[in-house]
C-alpha cells in the first residue's frame, strides 16, 4: 500500500476577495432600474454570481429575475 498524502490547506496562501458593498435597497431591485441592475451584469451580459454580488441568497434571486424581466423587456441585452 502507497502512503497516504497530508492534506495541506492553501487558505493561507489565497489573497481575500473584497468585501462587496451592500448599499443597495432591495425595493429597488426592480426590471425598470436598469442602471442599477447593469451594475451586476458582466460585459457580455452575464449576471454576476453570490460570491461577488455579496448579497444573500434571496436578495440574488431576487436580482436574477429583475435582470431576467429586464431582459425580456428588452430594456437590457
Amino acid at each position: 500500500m502507497p502512503p497516504k498524502k497530508k492534506q495541506t490547506t492553501t487558505t493561507a496562501h489565497r489573497t481575500p476577495r473584497p468585501k462587496p458593498e451592500m448599499d443597495v435597497n432591495i425595493a429597488d431591485l426592480e426590471p425598470k432600474n436598469v442602471e442599477l441592475l447593469s451594475r451586476y451584469v458582466t460585459d457580455e451580459g452575464r449576471i454576476l454570481p453570490r460570491k461577488y454580488t455579496g448579497f444573500p441568497a434571496q436578495h440574488q434571486r431576487r436580482l436574477t429575475r429583475a435582470i431576467k424581466r429586464a431582459r425580456q423587456m428588452l430594456l437590457m441585452k
